[in-house]
């Protein structure tokens, strides 16, 4: 256990050595990549401004998000009323989707309780 954790913090040292060489390179790289996103002036200001705009924007989008829902839904319910002319390979995708759906579940169930199979150990 003891050569585990001088492993780890040797990789952490040599992690944290790469990053205090190479990050004010990256961090500038990354900003001049991106610098068509950067409000000018970068203030405290505007960054409240875009919050807003973003909050509001989202609130505003709701009702097309709910009019897709109904959209969908309808879709599933007329299928559901004609399954006798569902494929296989349909019924397969759906079939699929819910598992998928299921699987996504539990991993949620798992993360929550602290990446433990059967809850909690004191």
């Amino acid at each position: 256990m003891a050569a585990r954790l001088q492993q780890l913090q040797s990789k952490a040292s040599q992690a944290s050595q790469f990053v205090g060489k190479h990050g004010s390179t990256y961090y500038k790289q990354l900003l001049e990549q991106n610098k068509q996103y950067i409000q000018e002036p970068p203030t405290v200001e505007k960054c409240n401004l875009l919050s807003k705009q973003l909050f509001y924007t989202r609130l505003a989008s709701i009702p097309g998000r709910t009019e897709s829902f109904w959209k969908e839904l309808d879709f599933v319910k007329n299928a559901w009323k004609n399954r006798k002319d569902l494929k296989v390979e349909d019924a397969g995708i759906a079939a699929l989707f819910g598992l998928e759906c299921f699987a996504w579940f539990c991993a949620g169930e798992i993360v929550g309780r602290g990446f433990t199979f059967t809850g909690y150990y004191p």
